[in-house]
């Protein structure tokens, strides 16, 4: 049955625009962003064979273009279109944290963190650089692979550190396997680069482990 057939307040547009976004099952947000579905399927089911073929939205977001676009009635257009979603995301949670970080409760550099790496195949390895305020200047993705190599990390943390001029650090990097636990590569590199950046007057306020659904603070576990 098409959605225009359905109950009013089953509709997934006129549900998000009387209770809110937030009301809507992740299906329902993908139906609205589809706006349409294809011949025998609604927008709904539409939605809900991309989450049983991705496993998850973020896994969907992650996607590339042609993997995504062999679901039938997808292409690169709304390809486009799911990716700059998701910028528009990262920036309008950039933009807050540009205005000043909340130490006290870390939720909206989680939040950033998930969206800048949470959804990566690989192992990567990205840093926040704060000014004297502790608002963001830039975030920035410098190293991809595992951590086992970590020689060259310093050098290379050093050099951006400097072109941005930034007072602190945050760092962070993801775990494909899904695991937060850090490992011992993870505990010693922190504190090698903490040592590192303390001597130049660059404070590390924290280091996350991100992984899909979760992430792993250093600073909340006493481990800085």
């Amino acid at each position: 049955m098409p959605i225009c057939d359905w109950p009013e307040d089953r509709r997934p547009r006129e549900k998000l625009a009387k209770f809110g976004a937030h009301t809507l099952s992740d299906a329902e947000l993908i139906a609205v962003f589809l706006r349409v579905g294809v011949k025998g399927k609604s927008a709904v089911e539409l939605g809900h064979e991309l989450l049983e073929t991705f496993g998850s939205l973020q896994q969907l977001f992650a996607a590339p273009v042609e993997r995504f676009s062999q679901i039938h009635g997808l292409g690169p257009a709304k390809y486009s279109q799911l990716q700059a979603s998701l910028e528009m995301a990262k920036r309008t949670i950039g933009e807050d944290l540009q205005k000043g970080i909340k130490l006290n409760s870390p939720q909206s550099v989680k939040n950033f963190l998930q969206l800048l790496i949470g959804n990566k195949t690989y192992e990567t390895f990205a840093i926040l650089f704060l000014d004297v305020k502790n608002r963001l200047i830039q975030s920035e993705e410098l190293f991809r692979g595992s951590l086992v190599n970590t020689k060259i990390y310093p050098r290379e943390i050093i050099k951006r550190v400097l072109h941005h001029n930034a007072a602190a650090v945050i760092l962070a990097h993801n775990h494909p396997s899904g695991e937060t636990d850090p490992s011992s590569t993870d505990i010693t590199l922190t504190n090698e680069l903490k040592k590192i950046l303390e001597a130049v007057e660059v404070k590390v306020l924290d280091h996350f482990i991100v992984v899909e659904h979760d992430t792993y603070s250093f600073a909340e576990h006493g481990l800085l």
